[in-house]
């Protein structure tokens, strides 16, 4: 259990820097002088990609304490 705890927390606090976009986007954004927009739509494209893993482990977790922790 200590490890499984210790790897979410390295998970949580160990942040990649991710660019990614789709080709018209990447375009128009790279055209712009101060690119402060483009670092918008990255952080937007990465809070989407994050919140369906959050659920998806909440979920996960709240199956895991109804069920499997009371036949214990």
């Amino acid at each position: 259990m200590k490890r499984f705890i210790i790897f979410v927390l390295c998970t949580f606090f160990l942040v990649l820097d991710i660019e990614a976009q789709c080709a018209m986007c990447r375009a128009v954004l790279e055209s712009e002088q101060g690119q402060t927009t483009a670092e918008g739509i990255n952080n937007g494209i990465v809070y989407l990609m994050a919140i369906p893993y959050i659920l998806v482990a909440g979920i996960g977790y709240f199956i895991y304490r109804k069920f499997y922790r009371k036949s214990s």
